[in-house]
Order: structure tokens, then C-alpha cells, then sequence
């Protein structure tokens, strides 16, 4: 959607002017001056529109973010304060697209948002009737049987870095706490889930 200019606008209203001795501009001088000051509220007027226009979408959203993120419950207490303006946007777009799963493939997401690209999940299965053989403990017993281990896979890819970072926040690592928060926070309620740090 174009911006029109004050220029684009003083055209138009010379257009729109009627015929006429009384609404001739080179004989009443102050018309000049009326039009123009009309041109200027209205090309502010029709910034405002644009602007407004990518307010409504959380991928382009400016001024309102401290709107959306009250709507949205947002900062997120998982992932504490984002103390960046690109950080709340993202924070934003992420919640209003985000789709929940109990699958490890949906963990696995989330750990690869949080900077740990080689994440893996290992579910451990109990002992059922046609599938366990005597002897084989790595079935798990009973109480495993909802027990399921959530691998990191290493160190993170990013860490922090001077200019990145605020105030407080180490040199060289991330905290794995928000992944911590935000698996046991998505866990289905009847597991158990393990963290393992490689």
C-alpha cells in the first residue's frame, strides 16, 4: 500500500477544486495555503492508515507490541524478560503461530528454538505381553513405562556475546533453564520427563 505525499495530495485537492474566479489560486493566495495545510493532515492521515494496516499482523507489528504481548501473557516467564525490541516481536509472532503437540518431534522444535540443534527424545518402553523377552532389561520395568529422556545433545550453538547480550547475562553460554521450563511446561501430565545435558 503506497504513502501518498503532501505534494500528491495538494494535487488532487487542486483538482477537486470547482470552476471558478473564487477558487482561483492565482487570485486568492490563501487557498495556496489552506490546500496545503489539508495535503499535510492528510498524507499524515494516510501514513497512519499504513501503519495501522501492519499493526493488525504480528509479523510486522511496531507500536503495538506492548498491546499484543499483554493479550498474549507475554514475557514469557519461561524465557524471562526480553529486554530487545526484536526479541518481544519474535516473542510475539511465535506465540500467536505457535501449535502445541505431545509428539518428540514438537520437543525437538522447542530445543532447536532454544539453540540445541542435536535434541533427541528417548522413550523407553515397558514390558508387554509378545513384545519383552526374560532377561532383557533395557524394556524397562512398570514404573518406566511413562518415563521418557529428553537428550540436549550437546552444547548450545549460540551463546552469548558482547552486544548481543544484556546486562546479567554470562559470556559464552545460555542458560539450558528455559528449555527446562518450557518441556516440563508442555510435558503431557502423565510423564515424567528427564533432562540429560550431554
Amino acid at each position: 500500500m503506497a504513502v501518498r505525499t503532501p505534494a500528491d495530495y495538494r494535487q488532487q485537492l487542486k483538482a477537486l477544486l470547482p470552476p471558478g474566479p473564487a477558487w482561483d489560486l492565482e487570485r486568492v493566495p490563501a487557498l495556496g495555503v489552506v490546500l496545503a495545510g489539508l495535503a499535510e493532515e492528510l498524507a499524515r492521515v494516510d501514513a497512519r492508515i499504513v501503519a495501522l494496516n501492519a499493526e493488525m499482523a504480528p509479523s510486522t507489528v511496531t507500536e503495538l507490541v506492548p498491546d499484543w504481548e499483554a493479550v498474549m501473557q507475554l514475557p514469557d516467564a519461561c524465557l524471562g524478560p526480553s529486554p530487545s525490541f526484536g526479541d518481544r516481536q519474535l516473542a510475539v509472532q511465535q506465540r500467536l503461530t505457535a501449535v502445541g503437540a505431545q509428539t518428540p518431534a514438537y520437543f525437538v522444535n522447542i530445543a532447536k528454538g532454544q539453540g540445541y540443534p542435536d535434541a533427541r527424545v528417548t522413550q523407553h518402553r515397558a514390558p508387554r505381553f509378545g513384545r519383552a523377552r526374560f532377561g532383557k532389561a533395557h524394556f524397562g520395568t512398570w514404573q518406566v513405562q511413562f518415563l521418557w529422556v529428553f537428550n540436549t545433545g550437546g552444547r548450545q550453538r549460540i551463546g552469548r556475546r558482547f552486544g548481543v547480550s544484556y546486562w546479567g547475562e554470562r559470556f559464552g553460554t545460555n542458560p539450558g533453564s528455559a528449555l527446562e521450563c518450557l518441556i516440563r511446561r508442555y510435558a503431557p501430565a502423565h510423564t515424567v520427563v528427564h533432562i540429560r545435558y550431554d
